[in-house]
């Protein structure tokens, strides 16, 4: 069956399993948004462009699913790097949806245009070295496979930000929703926790002030609970880098904080005086 590309781009958004989207209407994202008001999908409006890429990214964390934010051309798309940027560096699945002028027009100074043709901003230039995966679609054969790409860099082993521009025209063509079967839906690996060696156990009972200092991927296994558990049936204290700000609750009696520039020095000082393991 014939649809339209933004449609389809909605229909997309859940297969993906994305229940909300972040952003600002413009001229060059109306289409899409005209779909998304019959969707499943429910558009969250924002006051500005970069609160709607912290949002989504905030959302990815605290749920481990993708979430998307989407902007108009131009300023709009420009007002979404810093919370990409912050996606980026949190390896946070957060799909980032742009408008941009016509492709007929791409080089002719039109409004807000950013397709990097006669001496227009370069919008895919601004996000390559922040985003896993940026396209500018042009045209619609390829849709596809730029759709099945983009999923793999959302979903796959390591995860982050994917911007998809989508001039206005295209965003009105029509295509054949089995587009849709072009892609492939990674499913979420399963976490796998070894058995405790003879050795670690042995460190364990021989320690007489071990600390567990979780890092990053403990976020992005959604390994709280385990942390957690860990620590209290053996009574270890635990510290987390930055990034893992929040593995366990800081306000409980064997939480020495976070490590890292935001530190009260807290966690420094225990490693340094008492941790033997």
């Amino acid at each position: 069956m014939n649809i339209s590309v933004s449609e389809l781009i909605v229909r997309y958004l859940e297969r993906l399993g994305i229940d909300h989207i972040f952003g600002m209407p413009g001229a060059h994202v109306l289409p899409i948004y005209d779909c998304l008001h019959d969707s499943k999908v429910k558009s969250v409006l924002v006051k500005h462009e970069q609160g709607a890429a912290f949002m989504a990214g905030g959302l990815a964390r605290v749920s481990h699913r993708p979430a998307a934010c989407i902007a108009t051309a131009g300023p709009g798309a420009t007002n979404l790097i810093t919370g990409i940027a912050n996606a980026y560096a949190e390896r946070l699945p957060v799909l980032a949806i742009t408008g941009e002028t016509s492709t007929y027009i791409f080089g002719r100074g039109g409004l807000q245009e950013s397709s990097g043709e006669g001496g227009a901003i370069d919008q895919g230039a601004l996000f390559a070295s922040i985003t896993r995966y940026h396209k500018l679609i042009e045209r619609t054969d390829y849709l596809g496979q730029v759709l099945n790409q983009a999923t793999q860099a959302l979903l796959g082993r390591e995860p982050g930000p994917v911007l998809l521009s989508i001039p206005y025209n295209v965003q009105k063509e029509m295509v054949d929703d089995s587009v849709l079967e072009q892609i492939h839906f990674p499913g979420k690996a399963a976490i796998r926790f070894t058995t405790p060696t003879a050795e670690f156990a042995e460190l364990l009972r021989a320690a007489r002030a071990p600390v567990i200092v979780a890092g990053h991927g403990c976020i992005q296994a959604g390994a709280r609970d385990v942390v957690a558990a860990f620590s209290e049936r053996f009574n270890i204290p635990v510290t987390t880098s930055l990034k893992a700000k929040g593995v366990v609750a800081e306000g409980t009696p064997l939480s020495l904080g976070c490590l890292g520039v935001t530190s009260n020095g807290e966690a420094y000082r225990y490693l340094v005086d008492h941790a033997d393991l």
